[in-house]
């Protein structure tokens, strides 16, 4: 079906990739070498600066809590991640446990990682009884420039462990209006971090910014180190939110959940003292005015998607203007643009220009079989609420 949209002139498409590149520069930092229903699950985890068992870098007062759980440590450590007990399988949100293991997650075991897809339904896709606009016409995705420090920077990788293995998003670096410069936030998707209704919190969560920083074919880097993996090292998620909606409606789908497919993590290095913003020089205000699709302008979606033909290696981005697009006259209206990324772009911000700063919008969520478009929920009080809740309650630890 064609797009009705209108096209996008270039000048706003050449308005965004300037803000965004310019943010890699703003703050001159970096280098390359349960609290109310509204705010949706958190979840809470110490991990990493000593005073507890030095072997996985969790403090003391957590040893008892994993072993509640049927967590040992050691084993943790030593491997036991590979086994996952569905039975055990963690849903409550205090019960998120993501210990930091130094070293887990090497150059091979991330260019090994699958891409966590929601591929919509036909079914789906037919539900909402005439509230979406027509379906977008395909935008190519377009490889990102490189050095990506100095052209995205806030855009990084998002690895996790599931029952089927090693799983692999996108995520942004966003502000911390409660910590300013020093910001240790990163935006994703719910389905990120969490399975949604009847699952439970995934592991070894971290964030990997400026992911392949040079844009390394797969050649390139069967001998690469880590540094040219990860320029800016491995941040491990030491807490997380993501919303009630994604907990309780999230399918393989998206399900009911997908207008709810959003979460924030706050991440701590696996090496280093320095907070995520100052390392990488850059971070996102959010826009939780959920401007209407016909208000919102234009849209630029990041990513690194890693399902065929993609492989998960590069950043890649897609501008568009955006339509609405909905599940169910129920359920709050997803934005939908024209993009050919394919799952592994899911978690990756949607930037838009306001008052000539670029600002994250929305998230990858969902998209169809044939990738055609992707869909993304808008941002209202509920995120806002629950991004504030990360902020003030965990943002300074």
């Amino acid at each position: 079906m064609r797009s009705t949209h209108q096209p996008r002139t270039a000048l706003a498409a050449s308005a965004l990739l300037a803000a965004l590149a310019l943010t890699a520069t703003a703050c001159g930092g970096g280098s390359a070498d349960e609290t109310a229903d509204r705010a949706g699950a958190s979840a809470s985890q110490g991990a990493g600066d000593g005073g507890g068992d030095d072997k996985a870098g969790i403090p003391a007062d957590l040893t008892d809590r994993l072993a509640e759980h049927g967590i040992d440590v050691d084993a943790w450590k030593d491997g036991g991640w590979r086994d996952w007990d569905r039975d055990k399988w963690l849903s409550e949100a205090k019960d998120f446990v993501n210990p930091v293991i130094e070293g887990l997650w090497k150059p091979e075991r991330m260019t090994s990682a699958q891409e966590a897809d929601k591929t919509l339904s036909t079914k789906d896709a037919s539900a909402d009884q005439g509230v979406s606009d027509p379906e977008p016409a395909p935008v190519e995705a377009t490889a990102e420039q490189t050095p990506y420090h100095r052209n995205a920077a806030p855009v990084g990788k998002v690895f996790f462990d599931s029952p089927e293995g090693s799983m692999v998003c996108s995520g942004t670096v966003i502000k911390d209006v409660n910590h300013p410069g020093r910001s240790h936030l990163v935006w994703t998707a719910g389905h990120c971090v969490h399975a949604g209704q009847g699952g439970g919190w995934y592991r070894n969560i971290v964030f990997v910014p400026a992911y392949n920083d040079l844009g390394k074919s797969e050649a390139e880097l069967g001998d690469a180190t880590t540094t040219e993996i990860a320029p800016y090292g491995n941040w491990w998620a030491d807490w997380a939110s993501t919303s009630n909606g994604w907990i309780e409606g999230g399918s393989a789908t998206g399900g009911a959940g997908a207008a709810y497919d959003y979460a924030v993590l706050h991440v701590r290095p696996e090496q280093g003292a320095k907070s995520l913003e100052e390392t990488v020089g850059a971070a996102l205000d959010v826009d939780f005015s959920a401007p209407s699709a016909a208000e919102a302008g234009e849209m630029g979606a990041w990513g690194y998607p890693a399902a065929a033909p993609y492989n998960g290696l590069k950043m890649f981005k897609c501008l568009d203007r955006p339509g609405r697009f909905s599940l169910s006259p129920v359920l709050p209206t997803m934005y939908r643009i024209g993009c050919t990324m394919t799952g592994g772009s899911s978690g990756g911000g949607w930037f838009r220009v306001v008052d000539g700063e670029t600002r994250l919008v929305s998230n990858t969520s969902i998209g169809p079989a044939d990738s055609t478009w992707l869909a993304g929920p808008q941002l209202g009080q509920d995120a806002q609420a629950l991004y504030e809740n990360m902020s003030t309650t965990y943002g300074g630890r």
